[in-house]
């Protein structure tokens, strides 16, 4: 498809792309799959050390953009949905969001949950929302008052200690709600979409695989993000975050600073292409 966009004299751009050494394309033997890159019209990258990596292989129709994904979750804020049962359940309390979370996430966060001395309410948005995932993660939290997002009335909602959304949809807007978030997918393949929370100005914590993510990797290095490994990882990150009102003051305003900071690529980008 490439080959034919370029014989067609197709212009082709790769936006927001993230490349990195161990990629394929700077490989002793990746050469074919270097001849595909040369394809592209242009290729905007999300920071240096990508246009540096195409520099290297002999590409030079390159910018560093950013990432566009900045302006999407900007956007989020002021979309977002109220989303009144959720305010009901937060009921003024301190609450921590957790959102595309997997069985191995829910495991660590009712753990964590059930023994913490923290007066905190939980909601989970998981990745999976069919009837048996669900009731696996009503029976973590056996003993607890749980309600579905789905199921209960506003004032049933505001008695439940957690709250399943057991629906799609409304994640983005529920990070709202929270003054920590849980990211899941890190003990899988991945962590799933952490700017949708640092966009409302929370910090972000998530399981051991980020490293293939800029923004997670900048978040830690600023102080907005914390990776975990395990129960005891997650246990002291959120009672270190609960219990030390500045740390979570000063790991909020990096987070949401970080998102203003990058925003801009799409106009970046369109300015570019329209000249061009």
């Amino acid at each position: 498809m490439l080959t034919r966009l370029k014989r067609e004299g197709v212009k082709l751009y790769l936006i927001s792309a993230l490349f990195r050494p161990d990629q394929l394309f700077f490989k002793r033997y990746g050469m074919w799959y270097r001849r595909m890159l040369k394809c592209f019209t242009h290729i905007f990258v999300q920071n240096e050390q990508s246009e540096n990596l195409l520099l290297s292989i002999g590409y030079s129709h390159v910018t560093v953009s950013g990432d566009t994904r900045f302006d999407r979750v900007s956007q989020i804020v002021s979309k977002a949905k109220e989303l009144p049962l959720i305010n009901s359940f937060k009921r003024g309390k301190t609450t921590l969001v957790a959102g595309s979370t997997w069985p191995k996430d829910e495991e660590l966060l009712a753990q964590w949950f059930r023994n913490s001395s923290s007066q905190v309410k939980l909601t989970i948005a998981p990745h999976e929302i069919d009837e048996s995932h669900i009731q696996s993660i009503i029976q973590l939290f056996n003993g607890l008052k749980v309600a579905r997002y789905t199921k209960v009335t506003e004032k049933e909602a505001a008695e439940a200690n957690v709250l399943i959304v057991d629906t799609i949809g409304i994640l983005s807007s529920a990070y709202r709600y929270g003054e920590l978030a849980y990211i899941g997918g890190g003990f899988g393949s991945g962590i799933h979409n952490t700017l949708e929370a640092a966009t409302w100005g929370i910090p972000v914590v998530f399981g051991p695989r980020y490293q293939k993510f800029k923004e997670a990797n900048d978040l830690i290095a600023g102080g907005g993000g914390y990776s975990i490994n395990g129960l005891t990882d997650l246990s002291s990150t959120f009672e270190m975050l609960l219990n030390q009102p500045e740390r979570l003051k000063l790991s909020s305003r990096f987070a949401r600073e970080y998102i203003e900071m990058q925003r801009g690529a799409t106009e970046r980008i369109l300015s570019s292409i329209h000249i061009d």
